[in-house]
């Protein structure tokens, strides 16, 4: 908080828009909602601002605009990101019972997580020059198959505030 701070005005977005005024705080006496408030927000003495029971639609950039004597202002800006507790991922194969240097198989993850990462027999997966991992990361393709592709694959996923892990998906690779 910076010295001798005479109020606090809070925003959603980026910049001082009146129809984005979440509150103020010490400007005029007491705490005063503006047209961006949902009632759930409050302004603390120290300047911070403290969001109740925050959801998904709380992301966003916020402002603050301190107000200091001499009519001078300081603003400031941050990001605030909200995330949601990954779901347990599933994985889905084209096949589990392949041929050796015939067949391929295509291992997909689904979740709604930020971060996915492939483990084979409970370690981190290492690519081959056979597999290929999509742009996203939730699907490898592995052709063709060898014997050593054979064994348990599973995704781990996760977020800044949760991880999950899938059930193991067997691969079999007749040769």
């Amino acid at each position: 908080m910076p010295p001798n701070a005479r109020g606090f005005m809070w925003y959603r977005g980026e910049g001082a828009k009146f129809k984005n005024k979440i509150a103020r705080l010490g400007l005029f006496p007491g705490h005063r909602a503006g047209p961006g408030h949902t009632g759930r927000e409050q302004i603390n003495f120290d300047g911070s601002l403290h969001i109740k029971r925050v959801t998904l639609e709380d992301t966003g950039i916020y402002t603050i605009v301190v107000y200091l004597p001499d009519y001078k202002r300081e603003i400031g800006f941050g990001r605030l990101n909200v995330y949601e507790r990954v779901r347990v991922p599933t994985i889905l194969a084209s096949n589990t019972t392949v041929k050796e240097h015939k067949d391929s198989v295509m291992l997909i993850c689904g979740t709604n997580a930020v971060s996915i990462q492939w483990l084979f027999n409970g370690m981190t997966l290492w690519l081959t020059e056979r597999m290929k991992l999509s742009w996203n990361e939730r699907i490898i393709t592995i052709d063709p198959v060898r014997r050593e592709d054979a064994g348990n694959y599973q995704c781990e996923v996760s977020n800044p505030v949760s991880s999950a892990e899938s059930e193991p998906v067997v691969l079999d690779v007749k040769y």
